[in-house]
């Protein structure tokens, strides 16, 4: 086999669509035409909206339509666990290494505040992103706003200055874009899920 790991990554948040297990097909006949492995992790970090069995079905569904794959939660592998919210560990310390080394920090913004920031970009005729106005607060002003017990994310801290940005892309080939197209995305949510 070589060394071409594909991924499905399904949410239990419901019955698969029929879009989903196209993707899941895709990938599947992408490992298998490349010798490579076809991975299922169940990406459970919605807690919200959580159905049970819904990864019981997904797994018949994937069996039904023969796209069977060589590690998950049901079959194991050396790369388990393959639920996500098992691996919580794992997401957390590489959090903390990237908050000790500067590559991440809190937010404190509210869902209003973010809501009335990316309403303000969208009147100005601006891309709505994420602004970064928490990306430099110092440990004081962080105190303070924990001490009004405001629930904090981790985002990533993508450089300040604009940077050509290359992706080489499989079918399309190197995609050239500008960072400035790109927030500081969360990495793990106030509720300690990535």
């Amino acid at each position: 086999m070589s060394g071409i790991r594909v991924r499905f990554a399904p949410s239990p948040t419901g019955e698969l669509h029929v879009g989903g297990l196209r993707t899941a097909l895709f990938n599947y006949l992408f490992a298998r035409n490349q010798g490579g492995q076809f991975i299922l992790r169940i990406e459970d970090t919605d807690q919200a909206r959580f159905v049970e069995r819904a990864e019981q079905r997904l797994i018949e569904l994937l069996t039904w339509a023969g796209v069977l794959p060589d590690e998950g939660p049901h079959i194991g592998g050396p790369h388990a666990p393959y639920r996500q919210s098992e691996r919580l560990a794992l997401y957390h310390a590489a959090v903390e290494r990237l908050l000790a080394q500067g590559h991440a920090y809190r937010c404190y913004c509210t869902p209003d505040e973010l809501e009335l920031m990316r309403r303000e970009q969208m009147a100005r005729g601006e891309l709505a992103k994420y602004d970064g106005r928490h990306r430099n607060l110092t440990p004081p002003q962080r105190a303070a706003l924990e001490a009004e017990g405001r629930p904090s994310v981790v985002r990533m801290r993508l450089p300040e200055r604009e940077e050509q940005v290359a992706v080489d892309d499989l079918i399309r080939g190197r995609v050239l874009f500008s960072s400035a197209q790109l927030d500081d995305q969360v990495l793990l949510k106030s509720d300690g899920f990535p």
